[in-house]
C-alpha cells in the first residue's frame, strides 16, 4: 500500500498520541496534523487533501457524527471510540471504513490498515462495490462483506440491485451490472445478456440462446453469442 496522508481528531491528547504512534510504527501512514476540535479540522480540510481521518465520536459541542455530516466529500474515516454500541449507526455513513475501540491495540490497528488497503482503489468513494484483483468488498446491510472473485459464478441485474451468486451464498447489492462488470477480470467473466454476467469457467453447456451455468439457465443475446463462443476453448 502506498503511503497515505491522515489527520487525527480527538479531544483527548493521550488518545491522539497513541494513534499517532501507531501511524508512525506502521510506516504506511503520514500524519499531516492533529486536532482537538472537529471544527478546526473542517477548516483544515477546506485547504488540504487528506486520504484518511482518525475521528473520535464523542467530543464536546461537535461530535464525530456531526463532523461527517458537515463534509460534502469526506475522505475515508476510521472512527475511534470507547463506546461499542455505536457501530451500526457508524456504518450508515459510507465514508466510514472502520470502527476502532479504545484502547487501540497494535494488532487491531494493523488489521484496520489491511482493510483500508483492500479498499484503496481508484473508484467512486460512494460505490457499493470495492475491489482489488482477487476479491470484492460489497456493501450489505451497512457492512462491507469480502467476496473472493473466483467464487462468483453468476451475477444478475434486478432493477436497482444486482444478485451476486457465489459458492457459499447470494448477495443482493445496490449497484448496477456495469459497475461490477468494470471490476471483474474479462478473461473469466462475460456479459451474455443485458441482465447477466457469467463466469465462463462455470459453464456446463450451451444450447440455442441459453447457457447453463451450474444449475442456472441464463439467456444469451444474439449479439453476444458469437463473442462468447470465441472466448471458449472449442475443439
Amino acid at each position: 500500500m502506498k503511503n497515505m496522508n491522515c489527520i487525527i481528531i480527538d479531544d483527548d491528547e493521550t488518545a491522539r498520541l497513541i494513534i499517532k504512534q501507531h501511524c508512525i510504527n506502521s510506516e504506511k501512514i503520514v500524519v499531516l496534523d492533529e486536532f482537538s476540535s472537529a471544527i478546526e479540522a473542517i477548516k483544515y480540510l477546506n485547504t488540504a487533501k487528506v486520504d484518511l481521518v482518525y475521528l473520535d465520536i464523542h467530543m464536546p459541542s461537535f461530535s464525530g457524527f456531526d463532523f461527517i455530516q458537515t463534509l460534502k466529500n469526506p475522505p475515508k474515516i476510521v472512527l475511534t471510540t470507547s463506546d461499542k454500541n455505536l457501530a451500526i449507526e457508524a456504518f450508515e455513513f459510507k465514508s466510514v471504513v472502520d470502527y476502532l475501540l479504545k484502547p487501540i491495540t497494535k494488532e487491531r490497528f494493523t488489521k484496520s490498515l489491511e482493510k483500508i488497503e483492500s479498499l484503496s482503489v481508484s473508484e467512486d468513494p460512494q460505490s457499493e462495490i470495492k475491489t482489488n484483483s482477487e476479491f470484492l468488498f460489497v456493501s450489505v446491510d451497512r457492512r462491507l462483506v469480502k467476496i473472493n472473485i473466483s467464487d462468483i459464478y453468476l451475477i444478475e441485474a434486478k432493477g436497482d440491485y444486482i444478485n451476486i451468486k457465489t459458492n457459499e451464498k447470494n448477495y443482493i447489492v445496490h449497484s448496477t451490472l456495469k459497475k461490477i462488470e468494470d471490476k471483474l477480470p474479462s478473461e473469466n467473466f462475460f456479459k451474455v445478456h443485458r441482465s447477466f454476467i457469467i463466469n465462463t469457467a462455470e459453464i456446463v453447456d450451451i444450447e440455442d440462446n441459453t447457457v447453463l451455468v451450474r444449475k442456472d439457465v441464463v439467456p444469451v443475446s444474439r449479439s453476444n453469442k458469437s463473442e462468447l463462443m470465441n472466448k471458449l476453448n472449442l475443439l
